[in-house]
């Protein structure tokens, strides 16, 4: 959210501070007051398409260089979703289809394709080759899963020319990747590119709180959209939220895996909120009443989150990108959130407040930038 994003709302002057206090919408009940603002490039729209961890890590991305004083660069979502779908493709054939081949993914496989393959400016690889008004990418994933199933059915992987189909299938959507570019004046490949962002990426990492795995292990957290089994850090929800208060307060921005199916998720209405009250059987005008009113939050304890997450109530539905706190006017904490749904969708910008209820409930997973952590905490998980 750029300084310019966040004065949606109104400013309240005082005599000795300058207070940005910001409702969830023009007639909404929240007024919220910001306590840390980060800036990030523009709301983008994912669209018709399940590939927002892309966007969410490349919008990370996009702010960690910001704040390390690099030129501002929007970076291309789907030259990271064309490289990852190949490989995943690949790999469920292997696997004889016993894993998950379809377009989500996790904040890792950005710096997956990154490592392997380089990164483009947007500009440069947009994925919109037709120059749609709303890309619509559901059929291409059909398509794609469709010659997968078939070559696992034949049972016959050594020619590599189904690969070259599933490859022609992602560039007549995504249109043909580019092996060299010109970039404000400059000849790149992708991995060129990459490296002149002068970015590390062992300094990021991955981060969980469930009580399956030890604390302050590493473990692959058994989500679908993890096809890679990746490790994440595993730490008692308590220091899951200090993290990610820590980072954004110290200038750092953190990437957001989260369950957005929850009754107070109203990306409408710019908030997402854990009312304390049974939600599952309440009439729609009873709901609407709770979510759209600030008041008393479900206390969530490491035991109910444990509790969703075995349910399946708890899923790795939606990537996203905090880039600061607010509190409302009941002094309640909340997390200002860049989504990927365009900016037409709320009347946020497209950002909206997170409560750190429902942070506690519905986290998957966080990326951050390992230097935030506290000393303590890096030595109990080993860093």
């Amino acid at each position: 959210m750029n300084k310019k994003s966040i004065l949606i709302g109104f400013i309240a002057l005082t005599s000795t501070t300058i207070a940005q206090e910001i409702k969830n919408k023009k007639d909404g009940n929240y007024k919220f007051t910001v306590v840390k603002n980060i800036e990030a490039t523009a709301v983008k729209n994912q669209a018709k398409s399940n590939t927002c961890w892309s966007f969410s890590s490349l919008s990370f991305l996009e702010s960690e260089l910001i704040r390390m004083g690099k030129p501002r660069v929007e970076l291309g979502e789907m030259f990271v979703v064309h490289h990852a779908y190949l490989d995943k493709a690949e790999k469920y054939v292997r696997m004889h289809g016993n894993t998950n081949f379809a377009a989500g993914g996790a904040f890792h496989d950005m710096f997956y394709v990154m490592k392997n393959y380089g990164l483009v400016p947007r500009s440069v690889y947009n994925g919109n080759p037709n120059g749609d008004k709303e890309v619509n990418q559901l059929q291409m994933d059909d398509m794609l899963r469709n010659i997968v199933d078939g070559i696992i059915k034949e049972k016959v992987i050594s020619n590599k020319n189904w690969l070259k189909g599933v490859d022609g299938v992602l560039d007549a959507y995504l249109g043909k990747m580019p092996e060299n570019f010109d970039y404000n004046g400059k000849q790149y490949t992708p991995q060129s590119f990459a490296a002149s962002l002068g970015i590390d990426i062992n300094n990021y990492i991955e981060i969980t709180s469930f009580t399956h795995h030890p604390f302050y292990t590493k473990f692959a957290l058994e989500i679908p959209d993890n096809w890679q089994w990746r490790e994440m850090y595993n730490v008692p929800l308590n220091e899951l939220i200090d993290i990610i208060d820590n980072s954004l307060m110290n200038g750092y921005t953190v990437a957001w895996g989260a369950d957005v199916g929850e009754p107070g998720f109203s990306f409408q209405n710019g908030v997402a909120v854990v009312p304390d009250a049974d939600l599952k059987n309440l009439k729609r005008e009873k709901l609407d009443s709770l979510v759209m009113n600030p008041g008393k939050q479900k206390e969530i304890t490491q035991e109910l989150r444990q509790e969703a997450f075995n349910n399946y109530e708890t899923t790795d539905d939606h990537g996203m990108h905090i880039i600061g706190m607010a509190k409302d006017q009941n002094g309640t904490k909340y997390y200002i959130v860049k989504n990927s749904w365009g900016t037409a969708r709320n009347e946020c910008d497209g950002y909206f407040y997170v409560s750190e209820a429902y942070m506690k409930y519905k986290t998957t997973s966080i990326m951050i930038n390992k230097e935030t952590l506290k000393k303590e905490q890096a030595k109990k998980m080993g860093l």
